[in-house]
C-alpha cells in the first residue's frame, strides 16, 4: 500500500513538473550544456595545455570556430574545458552542502530544545560572515582544484539547507507517523534516517538546484578575480578575467559567448528549481 502511494506520488510529481514549460526548458539547456562540455571535446579537439602565441586572438575562421584567446587557445575548446570545471564544482559543492546541511537541520529539528538553539544560532553568526570573504582567504590558502573548490564551496553553502530542513522537520515531527515510531520505541538517529529526511526531500530536491547555480557563479566570482583554478584547469571566470578589456578591441568572440553559457546554465538551474518548487506544492496540495 505504501509503495503503491509513493509511486502514485512521483508520478503525479512528475506529471506536474512536465506541465512546467520553463522547467523542462531548463533541463533541456543543462543537458545541451553537459554534453556540450564532457563530450563535445571528443568531437571538437583542441590543446588547450601549450598556450600558441602566434595564434592569439584570431577571429571566428574554418580552424577556430570561436577564434583564439589572447594566448592562443581555441575559445571553444576553452568553453568546453571552462564547463566542465564549472559544472563539476557546481554539482559536487551542491552534494556537500545538501548532506551537511540535510543532516543538521534534520538533527536540530528533532532534538529541539536548548540544542535546536544552540545549533541555529551558529548557524546565524556563519550566515552573518561574508560568504565570498570566507571562500576568497580559503582559496587563496589551497591549491585551486576542482575538488578543493567544490570542499571550499559546499562547506560554507550548507547553512541555507540546514534551516530549510529543520523548519521542515519541525513540521513533520508533530505528524502521526513519527510520534507513532517514537512510541513503538524507534530512536532518534533511525526516525531521522527512515522519516525525517525522507519526507523533507522535497525542500532538499529543489535546494539542490538553486545550490547549482549559486556554486556556477561562484566559481566565476573566483576566477573573474583572480583566484581560480590553477593552470591548466581553467573556469568560464578565468575566461572572463582575461576578456575583460578585449571588448574595446573588437574582440567580442572572447566575452560574449562565455558570459552567455554563464547566464544560461545559471537560469536553466534557476528555472528547474522553479519548476520542482512549484511540483512539490501542488503535489502537497493535492494530498
Amino acid at each position: 500500500m505504501t509503495t503503491t502511494h509513493s509511486e502514485s506520488s512521483w508520478r503525479l510529481s512528475v506529471r506536474d513538473f512536465a506541465s512546467h514549460r520553463m522547467g523542462l526548458v531548463g533541463v533541456a539547456i543543462l543537458v545541451i550544456f553537459i554534453l556540450f562540455c564532457f563530450v563535445g571535446p571528443l568531437i571538437y579537439r583542441t590543446e588547450q595545455v601549450f598556450a600558441d602565441p602566434l595564434q592569439s586572438s584570431q577571429p571566428p575562421s574554418a580552424e577556430h570556430w570561436l577564434g583564439t584567446d589572447t594566448a592562443g587557445f581555441d575559445v571553444l575548446g576553452r568553453l568546453m574545458e571552462g564547463g566542465q570545471s564549472a559544472l563539476l564544482i557546481g554539482f559536487l559543492a551542491a552534494f556537500i552542502a545538501t548532506v551537511i546541511g540535510t543532516v543538521f537541520g534534520a538533527v536540530a529539528g528533532l532534538v529541539g530544545g536548548f540544542v535546536d538553539g544552540f545549533m541555529m544560532r551558529a548557524v546565524d553568526i556563519l550566515l552573518a560572515i561574508p560568504f565570498l570573504f570566507v571562500v576568497l582567504i580559503l582559496a587563496t590558502k589551497y591549491q585551486g582544484t576542482v575538488v578543493s573548490l567544490s570542499f571550499v564551496i559546499g562547506l560554507f553553502a550548507w547553512l541555507v539547507p540546514a534551516r530549510l530542513v529543520r523548519g521542515e522537520v519541525l513540521s513533520i515531527r508533530e505528524r502521526d507517523y513519527v510520534l507513532a515510531a517514537q512510541v513503538m520505541g524507534s530512536g532518534k538517529a533511525r526516525i531521522v534516517r527512515r522519516h525525517l529526511i525522507p519526507n523533507a526531500l522535497s525542500v532538499v530536491i529543489v535546494n539542490v538546484t538553486f545550490q547549482l547555480a549559486d556554486g556556477v557563479l561562484v566559481v566565476a566570482y573566483l576566477g573573474f578575480l583572480g583566484f581560480g583554478l590553477a593552470y591548466p584547469e581553467v573556469s568560464w571566470g578565468d575566461m572572463l578575467a582575461g576578456a575583460q578589456d578585449q571588448l574595446a578591441n573588437g574582440n567580442w568572440w572572447l566575452v560574449y559567448p562565455v558570459g552567455g553559457c554563464l547566464v544560461l546554465v545559471v537560469l536553466a538551474a534557476n528555472f528547474v528549481g522553479d519548476a520542482l518548487r512549484d511540483t512539490f506544492d501542488v503535489r502537497l496540495r493535492r494530498r
